[in-house]
Parts: C-alpha cells; sequence; structure tokens
C-alpha cells in the first residue's frame, strides 16, 4: 500500500480546503493541516465542500511548520510552487510522499525553497498568470502522483445505472 500525503501550509480560504479534503477522502491521501488556518474547520463553507467525506479523512494537524516536519522525519517531500524549476510530472514520486502547498495568498517560504531546489516542483502555465486555484493544483499533483502508482486500491470502471454495456 502507498502512502501519499497532502499538505496545506496555512490554507486562507475553507472552500479551496473542503475541496481538497474531499479530493484527499476519494483517494485515500492523508491531508495535513499547518496551523495558522484562515477559517475554522467548522466553518460552514469548508463543510459544505466536503462534509458528506469529512469522517472518511485521514487528517493531521499541525501548530506550525517546523512541527509538522519534526513529527514527519524521513517523508519524500515535494515542494509545489510557481518558483519551481523542475515539471511536476517529471518528478518520480516514491511511498511516502508529501505534496507541500503553501498559503493562497503567499505560497511557501522561499527559504524553504532556496534549500530544497531539486525538490521544488511547477505545474507549467502562463507566465502572465499569477497561479492556478488551490484546490485545482492539488488535484493535479495527487492524480500525477497516482498516475504514477498505477492508481492503487482507486476503482478504474464505472457502471450505467439504466443499462448495461
Amino acid at each position: 500500500m502507498h502512502n501519499l500525503n497532502i499538505v496545506l501550509v496555512e490554507p486562507q480560504i475553507p472552500q479551496n480546503t473542503g475541496n481538497i479534503s474531499r479530493t484527499c477522502a476519494v483517494t485515500g491521501a492523508r491531508l495535513h493541516l499547518v496551523r495558522p488556518l484562515g477559517f475554522e474547520i467548522s466553518n460552514k463553507h469548508l463543510k459544505r465542500a466536503g462534509l458528506d467525506y469529512w469522517d472518511k479523512l485521514d487528517i493531521t494537524y499541525y501548530d506550525s511548520l517546523w512541527n509538522f516536519f519534526v513529527r514527519n522525519l524521513g517523508g519524500n517531500f515535494f515542494y509545489f510552487t510557481t518558483k519551481g524549476k523542475g515539471v511536476h510530472s517529471n518528478a518520480e514520486y516514491p511511498d511516502n510522499s508529501y505534496l507541500i502547498f503553501g498559503r493562497e495568498d503567499k505560497g511557501l517560504p522561499e527559504s524553504l525553497l532556496y534549500a530544497n531546489p531539486d525538490k521544488c516542483v511547477r505545474i507549467p502555465m502562463r507566465n502572465e498568470l499569477r497561479s492556478l486555484n488551490l484546490s485545482n493544483s492539488v488535484a493535479i499533483a495527487v492524480y500525477e502522483v497516482l498516475r504514477q502508482w498505477d492508481y492503487p486500491d482507486l476503482s478504474r470502471e464505472g457502471k450505467l445505472t439504466k443499462y448495461e454495456w
């Protein structure tokens, strides 16, 4: 079994975190939230985006980014950033990968990126535009990792409700 971890560092928009929690629930990825959060977990917008999946989440909270790293020694960390030089789909994601995303308004600390240049990856986009929505970026990243892992434990086939194939 593979372990995929999604880390949100100081997320600010509850709808993004709700959508990301739903992505984690349907794919089996673990969600890690690093405080301070820009919202309360009980926020109705957060729960509206992922309420029916909230009980299916494996979620851990941290008081700081330092606390996250101390508690997850030995993880394979990948920093998703518009400042990355590597393309996300060119990276190879081993088991126990942590896909780390920064705040919607500021991203990850540049000191962290500077210290880990080979682990900074970028989702390609047009230069004149700032960035993708955080929940879209997480979904793209998660499914790239799962594609590389051959979609472990995920259903690959749907079924019609009124007709048979």
